[in-house]
Parts: structure tokens; sequence; C-alpha cells
């Protein structure tokens, strides 16, 4: 079973975020999510565990229904798999070995393209028949720029911020007064602050980088790096790693310290959600009783329309106008306009009002929201609000009462704004609550929609196992694609 895979049109997945005390089984990633089918009318979904990184079973082809009894030869097989999936080095070795490799010659330093690994003398003909290239010195200040980006959509695909993006942020972050910037998946700004901080132009900063992609380990100290899954909050070197966040984010002589994070876009916003909340907590802990209420500042670098998630999971989060580009992807660039701009933008709780967007790349400041905005994003006087969202100026529906894009037009027969060729009579809301047919409101406002959880976790509790309550799940068939999909949705909706 994928579980990505739609079996059909009458479920759906969501995650169950970790509860006190149970521990979860653990695939090459760390900690696998809790996972559970929600079917529609509040039916009792079956859960299993499943990847907290990959979408996509090629990827990890972990998968345990919840209630599974596991064998002890597969307890076995399971932990030599996850062993034979680490680093070939421990963080410790990788430190060890990238002090010999400063301490070579030029001419002697090597870096197999094939291994994405520095190489020590000794290891050059094992590595003979691999691509190798010398490396110099600025290359090593820059790692992301040596090494082969990550490009798997479903998993751990890397996209670079560009020097634009990178200044900006940086500067933004100094100007606000922060001297401790944690990189959660950002390698283009840990390069750029020691770059800044060799220049000595700048105040000098500290970082420490976050991140899923072990190769890092070589360039940095145990203090500047940490083997890290952001979906489950794991620390891929234990206690001794958590250790090292711990102590950079404790502040001491007017240090102040933020986070940055730039996720995979095709990530979960609910566990996302869940591990900066969790990094917030240790660093609220670690502070003065002063700040024991205050949350720790984020800035959290995600796509647009991700924005009803994001601040559903955390509502002191605002989005805001700036655009996110990306040296290697091929649509997020800035300077574009319609719909090729970049759709990124920067979630922070961070006051919009201090966050300066630069006034010559086209952003205003708007003394009605308190906050710099794109200049096509016009302040709507029966809003209150600058509604744009993607870049383009949109209009106002006064029938809807809001305002919509600018290639949407009201249709009379669905009651609502939307593209002049979609599919009229599906407007909207007329589907319903998924979890009870309620046409008032969706699932997630839906006040039964965790009556069946609480039925799941009393089960739970006394122990008793209810196989009736479980669906019949069919062999695994091809699946339809899209368009059969909704052929058939329509079908039935016409009958």
């Amino acid at each position: 079973m994928d579980v990505a895979e739609a079996y059909d049109d009458s479920f759906g997945i969501e995650v169950i975020l970790p509860e006190g005390g149970k521990t979860a089984p653990c695939c090459p990633h760390g900690p696998t999510l809790l996972f559970e089918k929600v079917s529609k009318g509040g039916e009792e979904g079956r859960r299993f565990y499943a990847c907290s990184a990959c979408r996509d079973r090629k990827d990890c082809s972990f998968f345990q229904w919840e209630d599974d009894k596991v064998s002890e030869a597969r307890l076995l097989a399971r932990e030599a798999e996850n062993r034979s999936k680490r680093p070939p080095f421990s963080q410790q070795e990788y430190c060890t070995r990238f002090r010999k490799f400063a301490s070579l010659s030029l001419d002697e330093k090597k870096f197999c393209q094939d291994c994405q690994l520095l190489l020590l003398p000794r290891e050059r003909d094992a590595h003979s028949s691999h691509r190798c290239a010398a490396v110099t010195a600025s290359q090593l200040r820059r790692p992301s720029v040596l090494l082969r980006p990550l490009d798997n959509k479903k998993s751990n695909a890397q996209y670079l911020f560009t020097d634009r993006s990178s200044h900006f942020l940086l500067d933004t972050l100094a100007g606000l007064g922060y001297t401790k910037v944690l990189c959660v998946g950002t390698p283009r700004l840990q390069e750029l602050i020691k770059l800044r901080n060799l220049e000595n132009k700048h105040e000098p900063m500290k970082s420490l980088l976050l991140d899923i992609d072990f190769r890092y380990a070589q360039f940095y100290s145990q203090d500047e790096f940490c083997h890290y899954n952001m979906f489950n909050h794991h620390f891929f070197g234990g206690e001794a790693s958590s250790a090292v966040m711990q102590a950079f984010l404790r502040e001491c002589d007017g240090e102040k310290v933020v986070m940055v994070a730039d996720p995979p876009f095709g990530g979960l916003v609910k566990p996302l959600a869940n591990s900066f909340s969790l990094i917030s907590q240790t660093w609220r802990k670690l502070q003065s009783s002063e700040s024991s209420n205050v949350d720790m500042p984020m800035m959290w670098i995600f796509p647009y329309f991700f924005e009803p998630r994001i601040l559903e999971c955390l509502s002191s989060f605002t989005m805001l106008d700036y655009q996110v580009d990306y040296d290697n992807h091929p649509l997020y660039k800035h300077g574009k306009t319609g719909r090729k701009q970049s759709p990124v933008r920067l979630f922070t709780n961070i006051c919009p009002r201090d966050v300066v967007l630069p006034k010559d790349e086209g952003y205003r400041f708007c003394s009605v929201c308190q906050r710099y905005v794109w200049s096509l994003n016009k302040h709507c006087a029966k809003c209150n609000v600058c509604p744009s969202k993607d870049g383009r100026e949109w209009k106002h529906c006064s029938t809807c009462e809001k305002c919509v894009k600018p290639s949407w037009k009201h249709c009379q027969t669905c009651g609502r704004c939307a593209l002049p060729d979609h599919p009229c009579g599906q407007g909207k809301g007329k589907e319903g609550c998924f979890n009870c047919g309620s046409l008032q409101h969706k699932r997630k406002a839906c006040p039964l929609k965790d009556t069946h959880r609480s039925r799941h976790r009393s089960n739970a509790k006394s122990g008793g196992k209810n196989l009736s309550q479980h669906p019949l799940y069919k062999p695994k068939a091809k699946r339809k694609s899209g368009a059969a999909r909704r052929a058939k949705k329509m079908a039935a909706q016409a009958v």
C-alpha cells in the first residue's frame, strides 16, 4: 500500500501527532508518523505507520498497521536495514576527516563527485574509477555549490536560495538585532553567515545548521551542524546532537536567537509545525522567566497556497509578500511577471511592520495594514486589507464580498467566483462536510470529527480489538487518473 495513494474518493489521510509516551517504530529516517484513513460519514479508520520524510514507498518502503504484532525476526531485519542506511561516518569522524583534509596541500585536495565525498590521500585508489575533481578553498566555504543538490520532489528535494534572497534574509535578521541563526534546511544561509564573519565588515553572527542531508557534516564542526529530520524532530546523533541545539538556543550576554526554516515543499504542514513548536518550547525553557510566555522568533519559507494550513497550526504567524527565489528551480525566480513569479513566501511570528521589504524591488509600505506589500497588492477599502497572495492585483467581488484573483469571474450557478471554464455546478461547499455531510461546514470545523478518535483511544486503553470496525481492504488496484476520477465524480452528481 502506498501512503500517498487514495483507494477511492471516499477516503482521506490524516496525520496523528505523537501522544504521550507512545513510541513509534523507526525507519532509516527516524521515528515514523502515525496516519489514519478518514472515511466519509465519520467511520473509524484504520491507522498505520509510515515514513515521516518520504511520500513515495520507492524512497522508503516502511509500512506497518498500528495494531500489527511485529515478530522478533522482522524487528531484527528492520534494525539491520536501518543500520545499512546510516552515513558512512559518524559526526565526530567527519570532523576529524575535515581537519585532515584542510591540512592537505592544494593539489592533494580531491572530491569524489560520484560518492559526494572529500577524499583523504589513502582513499584515492579506491575511487580511481570515479569522477574526482580538485577542491579550492572557496569551494570548501560553499559546500552547497560543491555538492550535487538532491532532487527527489517527494522526499528531500533541495532548492537553494539565490544570493539575492540569502542577503535579504541575513540583512533583515541582522537589522532586527539577531546574533544567532538556527538554520533548519537552509545551507545557503549558513554559508553566507560564515563568509560574512570572515570579511569582518559586519557584526559577527553564530549559526547552527539542522539538515537531513548528512553530506554537510563533512564541512562543519559538531557545533555547526546536526543531522536532523524536521518532519519528526529527530536528531540522528541522539542526545549529543540535541544537546548541541539546546546550547545554541541559550541566550547569554544580550544574544538573540531566530530560526529560519526552508522545508521541502511537498512536506506535510502539520508535522513540520509540530517540530517547530517543539523547538520553540525548548528555547522558551532556556530563557528567563520574563520570556516564559513568548514564542521563539521564526521564519518559515513555504509557498503562499499553504497559508491556511500554516495559520491553522501556528496562529501567531503572518504571511509576508516577499518573493523568495532559488538558483536551481526553473520557475521560482524573482522578477518574472504574472503566474511565473515565485510563489514562495515568508511566514513569520516577527511583527510584519519590522520586516522591511526592499523598495527598489517593488515593495511599498501600507500604512493601513502596517506591513510592506508588493506594488500590485493594492489595498481594498471594502475588505480593509491588501488581499493579493500570488503577486497579481486582485479585484473585489461585491456579490462574494471579498477580493478574488483577476482571472476569476462570478458564477451565478455556483454562487461564487471561479475560472470562466470551471466545471459548473460543483461549487465550493456543495459536497459539504466530509465527516458528517452537513453543508454548513467542512470536516476540519466539524464538531464530530474527533468522536471516532476518542473511541479509538478508549478501545486501545481497554485492550480490545474490534476488527469489525476496520473496513475490508481490497488488493491494490491500478490507480485511476485524475481525469477518470473527476469524470466518475461528475457522473455520480448528475444522477
